[in-house]
């Protein structure tokens, strides 16, 4: 436990950094949190709030703890089939995700996939907002982005095979969380009473809905590459998705809360949940055990080690190709040594700070990854 002169502060991390817990200091200093801030495990420093935060208000919500990359999350689905595949069979599924699945900066130049009439029903808080999802939503919907964002193929202890997208709302995200951002301040709070506060609770819950859309249509299309190179059918009741940048309305010891996640997922008792690992090291399926203390919450994933500055200054491509040697990925582009697994915690550790939070179900070790 952290002691602060505002909330306690719980730790579910053994590598606590300083800096980290700075920031989770003057975020349980804040007049609205109630009860205390929950670390995660791959807790770690970010613009504003730590990665890995987990805290509850009243009748609140906070833009500044969510970031930017408003309902970033993870998607999965198991395979039917399972067969064994060699690399040059990888390499083939690699080059088809890189043609139907814009990476980085790109965006589609013509919509490749439908857009769902349904993301333009709900009304947005201003007109530049309406005007800049009438402009994004064709040509982001489908895409990737960049940082850590990845697809990946991954061979799962049991024989199965498991495809995982995980990517976010994007730039329409982003527009929404700078909005309400600037209205509240860096770390203000906006009133559910008030329409401030209101307008960004809607226009969050549009950005969820986009979000959990955009990783849809990747996954369409990486379903499909899947099955035209590899043969692959998915199961679709294996289905799983889970955002890890949201807030949403709980209860919790007792009284109605709104739980902000910035970087953690929900991971209510008996609920299968998601944790991926460095693009180099395994990821889990997880079943969550509800912990109350953490607000029923765990890690998004491994957790930075590193800055992307100190992983470019202290990675050569040559060691990351040396700790991706057994994994298909697309070596000739530069800035993949800000994924290297060096720049993030062992997955393992990270699972065993949080053996009361989830339960490890299958270790999933990639295959072939499509990085932003």
């Amino acid at each position: 436990m952290v002691v602060t002169r505002g909330v306690p502060v719980l730790a579910w991390s053994s590598a606590l950094r300083s800096d980290t817990a700075k920031q989770l200091t003057r975020l349980a200093e804040q007049p609205w949190v109630v009860h205390h801030v929950a670390a995660m495990p791959d807790a770690h420093v970010s613009e504003g709030v730590a990665v890995g935060s987990v805290f509850a208000t009243r009748d609140v919500v906070v833009p500044g703890a969510l970031g930017t990359d408003l309902g970033c999350g993870v998607s999965a689905v198991r395979f039917e089939t399972a067969p064994r595949v060699d690399r040059r069979a990888l390499e083939a599924l690699l080059d088809a995700w890189t043609q139907r699945i814009p990476v980085g900066d790109e965006e589609h130049r013509r919509p490749l996939v439908d857009v769902p009439r349904t993301l333009f029903d709900a009304p947005l808080s201003t007109n530049e907002l309406e005007r800049t999802r009438a402009r994004l939503v064709p040509r982001h919907l489908g895409t990737l982005g960049g940082g850590n964002h990845f697809v990946e193929l991954d061979r799962a202890h049991d024989g199965t095979t498991w495809l995982l997208v995980h990517t976010g709302s994007r730039g329409l995200g982003g527009s929404i969380g700078h909005h309400h951002g600037r209205i509240a301040g860096k770390l203000g709070a906006l009133s559910l009473d008030a329409p401030d506060g209101r307008a960004f609770w809607s226009d969050l819950s549009w950005a969820l809905d986009f979000a959990k859309a955009n990783r849809d249509a990747i996954m369409a299309q990486a379903i499909a590459a899947a099955r035209e190179v590899l043969g692959l059918e998915p199961d679709d009741d294996s289905r799983l998705d889970l955002h890890h940048n949201f807030a949403q309305r709980e209860e919790h010891f007792g009284e109605a809360c709104v739980v902000h996640r910035k970087g953690a997922i929900h991971a209510p008792e008996g609920r299968l949940a998601l944790i991926p690992g460095s693009m180099g090291t395994a990821s889990y399926v997880v079943r969550g055990r509800g912990h109350a203390a953490a607000f029923a919450s765990a890690s998004h994933g491994a957790g930075r080690v590193m800055t992307r500055r100190e992983a470019r200054a202290h990675i050569s491509r040559h060691h990351l190709e040396r700790q991706l040697r057994g994994v298909v990925f697309d070596a000739s582009r530069q800035h993949l040594v800000e994924e290297a697994p060096t720049a993030y915690r062992d997955v393992m550790e990270v699972l065993e700070d949080e053996t009361d939070l989830v339960e490890p179900v299958l270790r999933l070790e990639p295959l072939v990854v499509l990085k932003g």
